[in-house]
């Protein structure tokens, strides 16, 4: 053996050398992490008098706070054997803002020559518009009416102006079934 290879050379030579790469590598970062968690954290110190926190009142922190951890999505458990609302009252909570008095080139409610080219384009169609939505009118499907409101309320409005549909039902599950049995021989 040879007297190179007893000694080890590395780039660290002086124990003063040592003492500073184990305070740059450990001590130091620790700094660092406390730095920048003080510096996130300072808009909620006091920011100056008048109890403010960072600009912010402590009801508009809480609120900030709040709308931050909200939750993402909710589950509504509703009754599917409830009745169905008349479609007077589906026009009187979701409609009437709008078509009651002609806002946004919205037809207004009992206005023949408004409804009279619509009416003439159908139930279906209306229902269609009524549920996705069409021009500056947003889809009011999925909503706080099932379909079967929507179209309540669509009957409603063109029967005042001169339309003549009948007022729809809910879907019942045979309904639904039998319906799919056509379109599925259909297609074969």
């Amino acid at each position: 053996m040879s007297a190179d290879h007893d000694h080890q050379e590395g780039p660290i030579k002086t124990p003063m050398q040592l003492l500073m790469t184990v305070f740059f590598s450990f001590v130091a970062p620790v700094f660092i992490i406390i730095g920048l968690v003080y510096f996130v954290l300072s808009y909620a110190k006091p920011a100056g008098s008048g109890g403010e926190l960072g600009g912010l009142t402590q009801a508009e922190l809480t609120k900030s706070i709040e709308q931050r951890i909200a939750k993402v999505g909710t589950v509504e458990i509703r009754d599917a054997n409830r009745p169905l609302a008349l479609g007077e009252a589906v026009y009187k909570a979701q409609c009437a803002a709008c078509h009651g008095g002609a806002v946004a080139a919205a037809p207004k409610f009992g206005d023949a020559a408004a409804w009279g080219d619509r009416i003439k384009t159908g139930y279906d169609a209306l229902l269609n518009s009524a549920l996705k939505g069409k021009g500056t009118m947003g889809a009011q499907g999925g909503g706080d009416w099932e379909d079967a409101e929507i179209g309540r309320a669509v009957v409603y409005m063109t029967n005042a102006a001169g339309g003549n549909f009948p007022v729809p039902e809910r879907a019942k599950p045979a309904d639904a079934a039998t319906a799919a049995a056509p379109a599925a021989s259909a297609a074969k």
